[in-house]
């Protein structure tokens, strides 16, 4: 057997040959696998720990697994927010000479959960909503680039925190195709689509009692076609203004970046008589700000994780009387005296349980709520402190989050930073 496995990977890992491949998936060995908290598959999934990393393996048909991994590679390349392929593992069989399917690898995204693990029966109001808006983002960003998804689902999603909101993450591309554009009509499908299988999820966790009985499954996917629609049109409609009111072209770029994404090209033409201007955004980027707090810092970090370290930034700068100095030099300083010293004044043990930006965050949304209920200016020590023993202490580990496959997954709770 192990002369015919054939293994495809852009960096090879030797102790990929060390697994059972001639096992079929779901018989591979508890010592072999962990148990990641997973969504709902139409394919077998597994996650193993290699080389210190944690891997996805997906049992899949050979020709299917070859094509998802060049679109993996080739949503990477374009940035989109993805999971990273590994390898296509092909020509396997049993002991006995049986051929199994080929495996799919891809690296297993750190910090982020399912949304079975999301919906608790602990959750907060507004996470159904904004679990949507994270999923309507994801699917207007890959159709900017022209990628049709043919299976949106929350299934196919796996979702990070970023600051008060969250970040959505394509998982499975199996159905998916890349074009140069896309029309009207793929858009539409993908987004009814989106509305029909999110409803349907919303009601399996109804019939599980694992949804609160004032959410509403129809009314949620009414929602996501709507602000589908909505985010759309801001980004790529057409705009008359009056030919005098040339201040509506940066007031449209302002309203882009407030949404997340610069405009590396703006189409401006003139009415045959000259009364009136027309605006359209031709080349829309994501990332505006983490691009930005990249930029100054050398931070890599999610989009609304970098919105609110940026603000945090404006307000250091205040603070320390830079107004007049330049903002590389301010953000090399903040870099130094505020972020650096308030992430390892964090416990080693405890650094794990989150990502060092959304800790950051939530360490700047607890010394708010102390301020605003002390009545007092908190300084960063005593907020970081406070942070530690009243919330962080008692999170549980999104890093290691390990679950047994015949437990209800638990409830995870937002951060209350009272």
């Amino acid at each position: 057997m192990a002369e015919r496995l054939s293994i495809t990977s852009v960096s090879p890992d030797p102790a990929l040959l060390d697994l059972p491949w001639q096992l079929p998936l779901e018989q591979w060995p508890d010592d072999v696998i962990l148990a990641l908290p997973r969504g709902i598959s139409r394919h077998v999934v597994r996650f193993v720990k290699l080389s210190g990393k944690v891997i996805a393996v997906k049992e899949i048909a050979s020709y299917a697994a070859d094509r998802e991994y060049q679109l993996l590679k080739d949503l990477v390349a374009l940035q989109a927010p993805s999971v990273t392929p590994i390898a296509v593992v092909g020509g396997r069989s049993t002991a006995a000479g049986e051929p199994l399917d080929a495996a799919l690898i891809t690296s297993h995204l750190q910090f982020s959960l399912p949304y079975r693990a999301l919906f608790s029966y602990r959750m907060r109001p507004d996470m159904a909503t904004r679990l949507l808006d994270a999923l309507t983002l994801l699917m207007v960003r890959l159709h900017l680039l022209g990628f049709y998804w043919g299976d949106v689902s929350l299934s196919n999603t796996l979702f990070r925190r970023d600051a008060k909101e969250f970040s959505a993450y394509l998982v499975d591309a199996e159905t998916g195709a890349l074009h140069e554009s896309l029309t009207d009509g793929q858009r539409e499908y993908d987004v009814d689509l989106a509305r029909t299988n999110v409803i349907g999820e919303l009601m399996d966790l109804e019939a599980g009692e694992m949804l609160e009985s004032d959410i509403d499954p129809i009314a949620i996917g009414d929602f996501l076609a709507e602000r589908y629609h909505q985010l759309w049109a801001a980004l790529t409609e057409e705009e008359t203004v009056a030919a005098d009111a040339r201040w509506r072209l940066q007031e449209r770029i302002n309203t882009l970046n407030d949404l997340g994404f610069d405009v590396a090209e703006l189409s401006m033409t003139t009415s045959r008589d000259g009364t009136k201007l027309h605006i359209r955004p031709q080349v829309v980027e994501a990332g505006h700000h983490s691009r930005r707090l990249f930029r100054l810092t050398g931070l890599d970090v999610q989009e609304n994780q970098a919105r609110r370290m940026l603000n945090d930034l404006d307000t250091y700068r205040m603070d320390t009387g830079q107004s007049d100095v330049d903002e590389d030099f301010v953000a090399h300083d903040w870099l130094t005296h505020r972020f650096e010293p308030t992430v390892r004044a964090v416990p080693r043990e405890l650094r794990g349980k989150l990502e060092l930006p959304q800790m950051y965050h939530e360490i700047l949304e607890h010394r708010w709520f102390m301020s605003k209920n002390q009545h007092r200016y908190v300084p960063m020590e005593e907020a970081v402190q406070s942070y530690i023993d009243n919330v962080l202490a008692h999170r549980r580990d999104e890093s290691q989050l390990i679950l047994a496959d015949t437990l209800p997954l638990p409830a995870i709770e937002d951060v209350d930073m009272h």
